[in-house]
């Protein structure tokens, strides 16, 4: 305590003998330091009262920190600088200064309530049931518009910041009067940045697109895996990543074979000899279909699609609920069909016929 007074009594000592606007910095530092002890003070409490909530409270707590420090940081400037001798241009400074943080929290808070908000939505969706087409319009609906309104907030709060500046303002309105050319090259410019903008709110509303979406793009075989503001990463069933710009999707043809729900068709075919017993085919491949876990019950069907000099093509059609289980059903399906066929009818599988024409000497005719 009278460590704490002697620094006191120093410190009012240095200000009497310095120059006049030594006081006053002193009272703003020393609010500013006090305003982040506070911040400090408020935040440990806070934390150790959510400390076991990993939910919607603490996730919100850490979220706010930053934001609630510059806001306090704000408040302890609108409550000191009036009440110091500062000079006016010093005080228009840190009036500019304090305008601009205001600003930039204001931006803040927008952006993490629009996290916040989205968040909370998305955490409800279940996206581990097989029929998840409902949850998967919801989270990509508010993931892609989440997206899109940060980039807007920020493109607004810079832009509010930099129009406190007075040359801004001042050469701002004569690039207006005069956006002709000007608008036109930074049109120019911006197109692919602006047309994936775009394509984010269209794939938000109509959404040709959505997360975990089975889809193929330019031959490649995958899943939606995240749609970003300007992009789409597509998950190839090999593991590989494809990256295309979210314009793609808007006005490129694409697959989409889970756009009204997962479940799909498969088809397999078998090339066999015309002396394959195409019933006794039906009936084991409905017997195999209807024990393998991969069915969804619906569609089992047998067809003679084609026929050559050399060989029938029989299809088989049957359904899954999603599109790797309907490949899974496929090969499954596929093999184990040929394995019944080499058991019970190996002279059904492919082969070739040759017809050997014997000469009139070898059967003993006399040429006419």
């Amino acid at each position: 305590m009278v460590l704490a007074m002697r620094i006191l009594e120093l410190i009012r000592e240095a200000v009497a003998k310095g120059p006049q606007w030594l006081g006053p910095v002193i009272i703003l530092i020393g609010a500013l330091l006090l305003s982040l002890l506070v911040h400090w003070a408020v935040f440990r409490i806070l934390r150790r009262w959510v400390e076991a909530d990993n939910g919607i409270a603490g996730s919100s707590l850490r979220q706010a920190k930053r934001p609630m420090r510059l806001a306090f940081v704000l408040a302890a400037l609108a409550i000191t600088v009036p009440r110091t001798d500062l000079p006016w241009r010093i005080q228009d400074v840190l009036g500019h200064i304090f305008l601009i943080l205001l600003i930039v929290l204001i931006g803040w808070t927008f952006i993490l309530v629009t996290q916040r908000l989205s968040d909370r939505v998305i955490r409800r969706q279940r996206m581990d049931l097989d029929d998840n087409l409902a949850a998967r319009k919801l989270v990509t609906q508010f993931r892609v518009l989440r997206r899109t309104a940060t980039i807007l907030l920020v493109i607004f709060t810079v832009t509010g910041v930099l129009l406190t500046f007075e040359p801004v303002q001042k050469y701002g309105g004569s690039l207006f009067a005069s956006a002709g050319a000007a608008g036109l090259i930074l049109g120019l410019a911006a197109r692919p940045v602006l047309a994936n903008l775009i394509a984010g709110i269209q794939i938000a509303i109509t959404q040709p697109i959505r997360l975990e979406d089975v889809v193929i793009v330019d031959g490649e075989w995958g899943w939606i895996e995240e749609i970003f503001a300007t992009y789409v990463v597509v998950r190839i069933w090999d593991w590989r990543r494809m990256l295309v710009p979210l314009s793609y999707f808007i006005e490129q043809p694409f697959q989409n074979w889970t756009r009204e729900n997962a479940s799909i068709i498969g088809a397999v075919h078998w090339y066999l000899d015309y002396t394959v017993p195409t019933t006794e085919v039906r009936d084991k491949l409905e017997e195999i279909v209807r024990e393998s876990p991969h069915w969804d019950g619906q569609v089992i069907n047998l067809q003679v699609t084609d026929a050559d000099k050399d060989a029938v093509v029989l299809r088989g059609l049957m359904s899954a609920r999603t599109s790797p289980q309907a490949w899974d059903l496929r090969c499954e399906v596929r093999e184990k069909l040929i394995a019944w066929l080499q058991e019970a009818y190996p002279e059904a599988l492919p082969r070739l016929r040759a017809e050997l024409l014997s000469s009139p000497t070898d059967t003993g005719a006399t040429p006419a």
